[in-house]
């Protein structure tokens, strides 16, 4: 990786739950403009990874640095107003609101999230117009509370709601989650096309497929620790890794996974 283009850099991050001891010692970079997917088994370690550099459950050892700038003891809403967006596992949006209060939230005057204002202003900012083209199903959604709306209907408002912050870097917890193998689809479309708009994402997924169908880069993490870190291609040559930490046996290559690299 070209460190000069790096966006995200995290170095030697221990993370703990109490006295559990989960990241022992990640470091990794994130380079602007890729998509960067982070694969496990379940408890290694993935969400937690997020959450650190979200200032969720903050490390108590290493760094963590956007654009050169330290986020470590920076509480969420300042992370967020300095052009990272969360598209959380489990959806997370607020269910007493309305589909457009949720949309509306990255940009109000509460959030004070300077970059998304500006965003929304500027030629090529994304909207909450452009976001409703996006996913056209909200439209008609638009003063339905969040809990009156199904999974898919769900995502399609986190992932919205993150556009509209207008970030440089969003990180993605388990996207496709729960959500039928058509909108898994549209999940991987929407990723790319935010590649191709400028957006860096650092993604958590299960889903080996879609992962790697997007990602340009893939660390494998195993009980809080990387024990994969390459291209798609190069995972093609490691079968057992796959095996060994994905679970997937006696692939020959991401062909037989139904991957094309």
């Amino acid at each position: 990786m070209d460190k000069s283009e790096t966006l995200l850099s995290v170095r030697d991050i221990h993370t703990y739950y109490g006295d559990s001891y989960v990241l022992q010692g990640l470091s990794m970079d994130v380079p602007r403009g890729q998509i960067v997917a982070i694969l496990g088994r379940n408890g290694m370690g993935k969400t937690t990874l997020i959450r650190s550099i979200f200032g969720l459950t903050p490390p108590r050892q290493g760094a963590v640095e956007y654009q050169g700038q330290s986020l470590v003891g920076l509480p969420p809403f300042r992370i967020a107003q300095i052009g990272l967006a969360l598209v959380p596992q489990g959806r997370r949006i607020f269910k007493n609101l309305s589909v457009l209060e949720n949309l509306q939230l990255p940009t109000s005057s509460l959030a004070g999230n300077q970059a998304a204002q500006r965003g929304a202003r500027e030629r090529g900012g994304w909207t909450l117009e452009k976001v409703l083209d996006e996913f056209p199903q909200l439209r008609d959604r638009l003063q339905n509370g969040g809990n009156e709306l199904s999974g898919g209907e769900q995502q399609m408002v986190a992932i919205g709601r993150a556009l509209i912050a207008n970030p440089d870097l969003v990180l993605m917890d388990e996207p496709s989650e729960g959500l039928s193998p058509r909108f898994v689809l549209h999940v991987g479309e929407i990723m790319m096309r935010m590649r191709s708009l400028g957006h860096t994402i650092l993604l958590v997924e299960q889903n080996l497929a879609l992962a790697l169908s997007v990602a340009n880069y893939v660390h494998i993490i195993a009980s809080g620790r990387f024990v994969f870190s390459g291209t798609p291609e190069e995972l093609k040559s490691q079968p057992d890794v796959l095996d060994e930490h994905l679970g997937v046996s006696g692939a020959k290559s991401l062909d037989d996974i139904g991957v094309h690299a």
